[in-house]
């Protein structure tokens, strides 16, 4: 959320940013029940302060005096015992309003509607020249006998994926390759569950607005987290950190579960968009300055390009326009990775620059320098995601013989191979295909 103080003082760029994002909150109105509020505070105060000038008058008064005294004391208590019920409804309206308040989005930020209007920053690596017809990556899985999507369609249902053989193998090397290259880099390792109570996520920002892409575990006060970013946000909420803390930087491994509402025929086949997920997540908290926000929004941004480049994968960077970037941020970029079946980019990580939005939310404040409390900054970015990366991974290192070839980065973790799989067409019989002439 924002600072109370700063969108009564500023109501007119938060309003842009309400629009720009497309958030449906009606300003007015929670600038209309904030006046209420600090007028029924007024109200009550006021009758607490005669309240107690009265009580100090009992011990003096006369005794014809005192049960007037006395009687008023308990009216001015059923005064204020009246107006609480308002008070509180007002403070609990103004809270849900609150937490829908966006974020003011950076100067750099294009203004857009939707993905459709992100605008790329630049391309990196070669995009493959294949000699024969490639295949999609359902097909590489299929032929190698590494997956198995009917029987694991009975056993879980849509959007549920099994890998088998050393597809499997190729998933665990690249999230422990991930964890391995970004602890190199300075981040801390963290193994977290993604079982989280409902308040972390209000604390991240994916409530209110997100309840429909969460699972929740019926009978118990516990939903699946859909981000590692959702537990590791909350670990010092309500915390009051120390200058020298900070930054606290992780690079956190958990399971991840989204229900794919609203995606009905989208993505169904393959590993793009599935409902359970493994995914290393990079997480920073940082102190409430913004260039110094930004120059680690620029080294998570440069650790999942690396990871990229090591996985010699190509791809291109986009910034988020505004109506794709989610409420809580102030800048966001995705890296998209090519797919060459389907001749596109696919988002395969985000970069995310929140200020004190989910800080504020959490309660995680620090003392400054001078001894004064702020509230943290956040950041987050992928650093890798699994099963969707294998589908670049794949396609974009298959062979002739439709075996996979390992990228060197990922060969101390699969025993020093340099293939996996085994041949399971003729090269030369398809390098001659009338398809690729």
């Amino acid at each position: 959320m924002l600072d109370l103080k700063f969108i009564r003082e500023h109501p007119g760029t938060v309003k842009h940013a309400i629009a720009v994002k497309g958030v449906n909150l009606d300003l007015d109105e929670l600038l209309r029940i904030d006046r209420e509020l600090v007028e029924l505070r007024q109200r009550v105060e006021a009758l607490q302060t005669e309240r107690n000038a009265n009580a100090k008058l009992v011990p003096k008064a006369t005794p014809e005096e005192r049960p007037h005294l006395i009687q008023k004391g308990k009216d001015l208590a059923e005064d204020i015992k009246a107006l609480e019920p308002q008070l509180r409804a007002h403070e609990d309206q103004l809270r849900q309003l609150l937490l829908r308040v966006p974020n003011i989005p950076h100067p750099s930020v294009p203004v857009g509607q939707d993905d459709s209007e992100n605008v790329e920053l630049r391309r990196e690596g070669q995009l493959p020249e294949f000699a024969f017809p490639p295949l999609d990556h359902v097909e590489l899985l299929e032929r190698q006998g590494w997956s198995d999507p009917e029987r694991v369609a009975r056993v879980s249902g849509s959007r549920s994926y099994l890998l088998k053989g050393d597809a499997v193998l190729l998933e665990m090397a690249v999230l422990m390759f991930a964890l391995d290259f970004l602890r190199g880099r300075g981040l801390t390792p963290l193994s977290t569950t993604a079982l989280v109570r409902p308040e972390t996520l209000v604390g991240s920002g994916h409530f209110p607005g997100g309840e429909d892409q969460v699972y929740k575990i019926e009978g118990d006060e516990l939903m699946l987290a859909g981000t590692a970013e959702v537990p590791v946000n909350s670990l010092y909420a309500g915390e009051q950190l120390s200058y020298e803390e900070l930054p606290l930087a992780f690079a956190a491994i958990s399971a991840a579960f989204r229900s794919e509402a609203g995606s009905a025929g989208r993505d169904v086949r393959g590993l793009i968009r599935v409902h359970e997920f493994r995914k290393v997540e990079q997480y920073v908290m940082t102190r409430a300055d913004e260039a110094e926000a930004l120059r680690w929004f620029g080294a998570i941004l440069e650790n999942a390009e690396a990871l990229l480049r090591a996985l010699e994968l190509p791809y291109r960077v986009v910034q988020n326009c505004t109506g794709d970037m989610g409420a809580g941020k102030v800048l966001m970029y995705d890296i998209e990775t090519w797919v060459p079946s389907e001749g596109k980019y696919r988002e395969t990580h985000s970069c995310s620059y929140l200020g004190d939005w989910q800080a504020r939310r959490t309660g995680l404040r620090y003392r400054d320098e001078h001894g004064k409390l702020v509230y943290a900054h956040t950041l987050n970015n992928t650093g890798i995601a699994t099963p969707r990366i294998l589908v670049p991974l794949l396609e974009n290192h298959q062979q002739a013989d439709g075996t996979i070839r390992v990228p060197e980065a990922l060969r101390p973790y699969l025993g020093g191979r340099e293939v996996l799989g085994v041949p399971v067409r003729a090269a030369a019989a398809e390098a001659k295909s009338p398809r690729n002439k």
